[in-house]
């Protein structure tokens, strides 16, 4: 089966920088697409990211491994492998939940697979141990065996040499029935042994077949990788093709606007056009007119000219008749000079008389 992608959603994928072990370098330049996957030979999860041809994340998850939420949109984790901590930016709360939810998840069944791992490796290991203190437990047997033997052929006949040689023949005999009971366990273990020994070997020629597949994933995995980039730089093309219909449609109603505005003004231009017409009969009636004005205005003129010279006779006598009143009052003046002398004159007379 390989790997499988359980689950994938994008996000801004971020590492600590190795220097200050403070602050955040972007590892990718815009969302990517982040994805957990699942190893069925192994019975392992990995977090993958790629961007481009570029592997930027492949980070195996362990038992030990938490991830936190920093603030609503983003996340981070670390890797001791890698030696590094892994940040993810994303686009809204939910999907920061969401991931960090099934981080929690298969976290709990790395766990569980690494705890059934340990109760298989922790069976196999007492087996072994058993069939290692079987083994010295028969040879140990064989060799009170041979000691009792040697305590026969070379015993002397006496009373109490006989005793004890009955006494270990009974040792003997109970060593050889726990040794044929030793002997039939570790026949069994024996068997037990080949049984796992071809169990290894047929894991072995699974591993060999996974090896394969795990070759032809690979080469699926480059594929579609090289696919993902293709698409992805057709995404762009797309993206800027979208951008130029978007700025083409602001275009072209900017052209509509402009076009309803010339519209507008031929319109006008023909609401103007039907009264030139009206206009230009009016034009003549007024010039007509204006015609007439001149005439009189002409004949105006010559009256204002002869009353003009009527005014300037008149001044003119005006003149003369101020000059000769003047004379007049000059003689006048004379004359009732004389009367008053005369007056007086006469007033003397008539006192004198």
């Amino acid at each position: 089966m390989g790997e499988q992608p359980i689950y994938t959603t994008r996000a801004h994928v971020f590492q600590i920088d190795p220097s200050t072990k403070k602050n955040w370098v972007p590892a990718s330049k815009q969302a990517v697409t982040v994805s957990y996957f699942y190893d069925s030979t192994r019975n392992s999860y990995r977090i993958i990211s790629v961007d481009g041809s570029k592997v930027i994340i492949n980070s195996t998850i362990t038992p030990n491994m938490t991830f936190t939420k920093t603030s609503q949109k983003f996340g981070q984790w670390a890797d001791s492998r890698a030696n590094t901590v892994f940040g993810l930016g994303f686009a809204s709360e939910q999907q920061l939940t969401k991931f960090a939810e099934k981080f929690q998840e298969i976290k709990d069944a790395a766990k569980l697979a690494k705890d059934k791992s340990q109760e298989k490796g922790d069976t196999l290991s007492n087996h072994s141990q058993e069939s290692g203190r079987e083994t010295p437990s028969a040879n140990q047997a064989s060799s009170i065996n041979g000691t009792d033997d040697e305590k026969i052929s070379f015993s002397p006949e006496t009373a109490q040499l006989k005793s004890e040689n009955e006494r270990l023949k009974s040792c003997v005999e109970q060593s050889n029935t726990t040794a044929k009971k030793y002997e039939t366990e570790l026949q069994t273990l024996k068997e037990s042994n080949a049984r796992l020994v071809d169990a290894l070997q047929e894991s072995s020629a699974n591993v060999e077949s996974w090896k394969k597949e795990l070759t032809v994933c690979q080469e699926e995995s480059e594929t579609l990788r090289k696919k993902i980039g293709e698409l992805e730089a057709q995404c762009k093309e797309a993206n800027q093709e979208k951008q130029r219909n978007a700025q083409l449609t602001v275009r072209v109603k900017e052209l509509e606007a402009e076009l309803q505005e010339k519209e507008q003004e031929l319109e006008n231009l023909r609401r103007q056009a039907e009264i030139i017409p009206q206009l230009m009969g009016e034009c003549e009636s007024i010039t007509t007119k204006l015609k007439v004005a001149e005439s009189k205005n002409k004949e105006l003129e010559g009256r204002i000219e002869g009353l003009q010279m009527d005014i300037n006779d008149s001044r003119q006598k005006q003149g003369n008749m101020k000059g000769e009143l003047k004379k007049f009052m000059d003689v006048l003046d004379g004359k009732l000079d004389e009367l008053h002398e005369f007056r007086q004159g006469l007033a003397k007379l008539g006192v004198d008389n």
